[in-house]
């Protein structure tokens, strides 16, 4: 009879031992499920989003001088940015753009956040949105021509895919 009563013991007192450890293993579980699938949606994301700079240029002419080609008295730096990934990219005066000479670059406010220049603007060039395929026109906008030398930009989206380029003017 002492042995059964001992055996019972032991019984219930593994069953308690089991259940506090799948109490304390189990949401530990869980929550590394979460991180590895909220991981995979990043990296989806960042896979569905990409972009390319394909092209930028000042307002200067052959010989360096300043031609305000849009007519707004402003030196305009043109940048087009291509949306090489799969899905639209969404907010973008969040964007940030780098822009300066080489080692001495800076990031640029859009002109909803400040109307001192430097500032910048976009425009999507061959579709209603940043659609995959589509173009966005970055303008940044100075009040005076800027120098000749060799230019470093680097565009970021709010989901942080970016893209950087040197320009020579």
């Amino acid at each position: 009879m002492d042995k059964a009563v001992i055996t019972a013991i032991f019984i219930v007192v593994g069953v308690i031992m089991a259940m506090t450890l799948f109490n304390a293993a189990f949401p530990a579980i869980v929550q590394g499920g979460d991180a590895i699938a909220s991981m995979a949606y990043r990296s989806e994301e960042r896979m569905r989003s990409q972009i390319t700079i394909i092209h930028a240029t000042g307002e200067l002419d052959s010989n360096g001088w300043w031609q305000d080609t849009n007519g707004n008295g402003d030196f305009d730096v043109f940048i087009w940015v291509k949306n090489t990934g799969l899905g639209r990219i969404t907010a973008l005066d969040q964007l940030d753009v780098f822009f300066g000479p080489e080692g001495n670059f800076s990031r640029i406010p859009h002109e909803s956040i400040t109307s001192s220049q430097p500032n910048w603007s976009w425009h999507v060039e061959n579709a209603s949105e940043w659609d995959p395929t589509a173009t966005l026109k970055i303008t940044l906008h100075y009040g005076l021509a800027l120098s000749d030398g060799r230019y470093y930009i680097k565009i970021t989206t709010p989901s942080g895919i970016s893209d950087s380029y040197f320009l020579s003017m």
